[in-house]
């Protein structure tokens, strides 16, 4: 007795779980909606750099010397024309005194040579001396004036030189960097820098960020940026894309792991004071933006087999075309819209999309019902023609058309 009664009992339960999954069933699956809206959509590009200023001055040595003074430290503004740093003078200011007795030595040989080709030619005129005389004369005196050119380009040289010891700004700004100290060694060279100071004009600072190569064919000049920096969270800046670059900065190259990205600069519109070279930034920059469209959520869009969409004209299709070779699969984008009760794909072309939504240029209409989860249901198992319940984010309630 006990016995038939557990059987009964299992039976019953059995029963009522197929009874619920068949009530389940009828009523459909739960899913949310939203209803389809007129609006813009703004489509952006986004990458991450570091700020600079626009303008920056390397105060660099072109003599060598010891630095015996500085006039400035990492922080201080300075005005245009302001010295600097200024170099041990001694060996210039000696170099300049030596040429400028060599000079006198040689305007004095000039002097003499001139002298004596005048006497030379008074002489030769006179036919008292001869024409090989005269041609000799006449050389000297030209090596002689030769020598006195040479002796004046040696002091221009060296009083520019010496005039180098000294340097200045050419720009107002604040020095932003200051890699040497009173005592260390400048080493002066034309064709290589070596940096002192670092002088910037912080009124205008640009962030440099780099982005990928698909994205930046999208990206064009004076596209609005919003800048957002590390040291100032919660906080967007605006700015304008004043350079984009031509040539690639590749890393990785020729592994799985190659990067091409192309460096483009923003300039900040109003720079804070507190801005420093070097904090990172991040930059969204508005391309693409289309006003008065139909937009859908992006969660909403999702691909489906073409062929198996329950269309009327995808029925029609498989009668005409009944006999003939299987083509290969074809995914559509689609979006499910609630009508009567039921999910009903509707295949969509989409444009540009923002973070929350897409372009749609055909497939829907506004004020249409979109589903637009839950994302596992939307993605893989709902069909078209499933009944659904619709429950409503706002009242948590769920609704059955």
């Amino acid at each position: 007795m006990k016995k038939t009664l557990l059987i009964i009992g299992g039976i019953v339960i059995i029963g009522a779980i197929v009874i619920l999954n068949i009530m389940k069933k009828e009523k459909g699956v739960t899913v949310t909606t939203e209803k389809i809206e007129r609006g813009t959509v703004q489509a952006k590009v986004t990458g991450s750099g570091q700020i600079k200023p626009a303008v920056e001055v390397k105060i660099s040595a072109n003599v060598a010397g010891k630095i015996v003074k500085l006039n400035a430290k990492e922080g201080d503004r300075v005005k245009a024309g302001m010295m600097l740093v200024a170099l041990d003078p001694t060996q210039y200011e000696a170099a300049v005194e030596r040429s400028k007795s060599a000079l006198l030595s040689a305007k004095a040989n000039e002097k003499k040579a001139s002298s004596e080709l005048k006497r030379s030619k008074e002489l030769f005129e006179k036919k008292l001396v001869s024409l090989a005389d005269y041609e000799t004369a006449q050389a000297a005196y030209e090596s002689a004036m030769s020598a006195r050119m040479q002796t004046e380009a040696a002091l221009k040289e060296a009083q520019d030189a010496l005039h180098k010891t000294r340097l200045y700004t050419t720009m107002d700004g604040v020095v932003t960097k200051l890699n040497k100290e009173v005592g260390e060694m400048a080493i002066g060279a034309q064709f290589q820098e070596d940096v002192i100071m670092v002088v910037s004009d912080l009124s205008k600072i640009e962030a440099v960020i780099e982005v990928d190569e698909n994205d930046v064919v999208n990206v064009a000049i004076g596209d609005s940026s919003s800048i957002e920096l590390d040291a100032f969270p919660d906080t967007s800046f605006t700015g304008v894309v004043t350079k984009i670059a031509n040539s690639a900065k590749t890393t990785g190259a020729g592994t799985q792991e190659q990067v091409t990205n192309f460096e483009v600069t923003v300039t900040f519109d109003n720079p804070d004071p507190r801005f420093r070279p070097g904090m990172s930034a991040t930059v969204d920059i508005m391309t693409q933006r289309l006003d008065n469209v139909i937009k859908v959520p992006i969660q909403a869009v999702t691909v489906r087999d073409a062929k198996k969409l329950k269309k009327k004209e995808d029925i029609e299709d498989k009668k005409i075309n009944k006999g003939k070779e299987k083509s290969s699969r074809k995914m559509t984008e689609v979006v499910f819209v609630v009508e009567n009760g039921k999910a009903v794909a509707k295949p969509v072309k989409v444009d540009i999309s923002d973070d929350m939504f897409y372009a749609v240029l055909s497939g829907l209409n506004e004020g249409e019902e979109v589903i637009t989860g839950p994302f596992k249901i939307l993605s893989k198992s709902l069909n078209d023609g499933d009944l659904v319940q619709v429950k409503n984010k706002k009242e948590g309630k769920v609704n059955a058309d």
